[in-house]
């Protein structure tokens, strides 16, 4: 089995090539796959280690060029089931010079949010070091939302550290307070909790890092990074004060869409690797602003050789 493994409702996103120009004016578009959790796979095996993806995708012409491309990134398809009764999502994206574009979602009873629970039962993990959850593909559907806490549960019996990265999606929910009351259930039982300041304003109340990552350390969690946009991120853990790790100046920011993977991803192959929280933190600070000098939802994530480039560019010993 590989060493990292995500769930996720895998997407066709198409991405509009006309800058501020509405999704509805837009007649030109750049199709491409998304998905939070795929995003963070794609970057994950993109640094060098090994990759399974749990998910379902439909047996339309949207579902095939996902399991296309993502075969195409040498991540492993074995729990990446295909059905014939639901059609697969996709979302068609804005293209924008300042600011967070305008997505319009296609995904409801789509395929991804229909799959089997049965299969987390089937999944082999042995030798999986790391499991990564986000908080959208639970919100898509009850069914999801069972299957991700059961993943979750399967880690946890196995001692396999899990991280979460909530990733707000309030559109998908019936509303705020499950929300809130769903995703910190959740936060509980992984052993890294990633949520974004404003994300951890929403969820505990607090808008200061240190009190978010407190809010989080009083179970199971190990260790809180917060993101703090392009000021970087704030880490804290059990057993350790918290450390502010400065983030990376970036001169032209193409398209927001994707850095928070970007960090996560950057978070999870560092811990992959040994590296320290802050030396984690770093790389996901890296990785994010690389990704938002990009198109695409994870065409910014970079090799292991361009990683290097980054940091020897910004005068960052290689870590």
């Amino acid at each position: 089995m590989s060493e990292f493994i995500t769930i996720g409702e895998s997407l066709v996103v198409f991405c509009s090539t006309e800058p501020d120009v509405t999704i509805q004016d837009s007649t030109n578009f750049n199709k491409v796959v998304g998905g939070a959790e795929l995003n963070v796979a794609v970057g994950v095996r993109r640094l060098g280690h090994s990759v399974e993806y749990i998910g379902q995708v439909g047996k339309d012409p949207q579902g095939k060029f996902i399991e296309k491309q993502i075969k195409s990134k040498s991540i492993g398809t074995k729990y990446l089931e295909q059905t014939d009764q639901y059609l697969n999502g996709y979302q068609m994206k804005q293209l924008v010079t300042k600011g967070d574009p305008k997505v319009f979602n296609f995904r409801k009873n789509s395929a991804g949010t229909n799959i089997d629970l049965d299969l987390i039962n089937k999944i082999d993990l042995s030798g999986v070091k790391i499991g990564h959850v986000t908080g959208i593909f639970p919100a898509t559907s009850k069914n999801a939302l069972a299957t991700s806490m059961a993943l979750i549960k399967r880690l946890n019996q196995n001692e396999i550290t899990v991280t979460f990265d909530p990733n707000l999606r309030p559109d998908l929910w019936p509303n705020q307070e499950t929300m809130v009351r769903t995703l910190n259930e959740m936060a509980s039982l992984a052993d890294i909790v990633l949520p974004g300041q404003s994300e951890g304003k929403i969820l505990t109340g607090y808008d200061d890092p240190e009190k978010i990552a407190d809010f989080y350390l009083q179970g199971k969690t190990k260790a809180v990074f917060v993101k703090v946009g392009s000021k970087g991120a704030y880490v804290k853990t059990k057993t350790s004060p918290g450390v502010f790790v400065p983030g990376f100046k970036v001169e032209k920011v193409v398209d927001t869409v994707g850095a928070g993977d970007g960090f996560a991803l950057g978070v999870i192959t560092s811990l992959l690797e040994g590296k320290t929280y802050a030396q984690a933190a770093k790389r996901g600070n890296a990785v994010g602003a690389l990704q938002v000098q990009a198109h695409g939802d994870n065409d910014g994530y970079p090799t292991r050789n361009e990683l290097d480039e980054f940091y020897q560019e910004n005068g960052v010993e290689n870590i």
